[in-house]
């Protein structure tokens, strides 16, 4: 296997960047973003290994900000914000905020 290479790739949507870590292993090309682990995969040319992983990790964090939102919502229909929004609404009312 040949040295580890670096390579940023920059998802547009969210933008944010990402360190990409890819190598050759002699047929085909290795890649994974150790920012976000999920994100792996093989590819038999470089040009389409980082073409795939830049798919990959925009999937990955889709389905990390749709499991949030479904988490978060589970969380008001439960009742686990409701001391926040009593904590803030008492600031408000004690004149302990600024608004911006």
């Amino acid at each position: 296997m040949k040295k580890i290479k670096k390579v940023e790739i920059q998802d547009k949507i969210f933008e944010e960047t990402y360190t990409a870590h890819i190598q050759s292993n002699g047929t085909n090309w290795l890649g994974w973003i150790p920012e976000v682990p999920k994100v792996k995969c093989e590819a038999p040319t470089e040009v389409v290994l980082l073409k795939t992983l830049e798919k990959r990790l925009h999937e990955a964090l889709v389905a990390e900000e749709e499991a949030w939102e479904k988490q978060f919502e589970a969380d008001v229909k439960a009742g686990k914000l409701d001391k926040f929004r009593k904590e803030a609404l008492e600031d408000v009312r004690a004149g302990r905020v600024k608004y911006l």
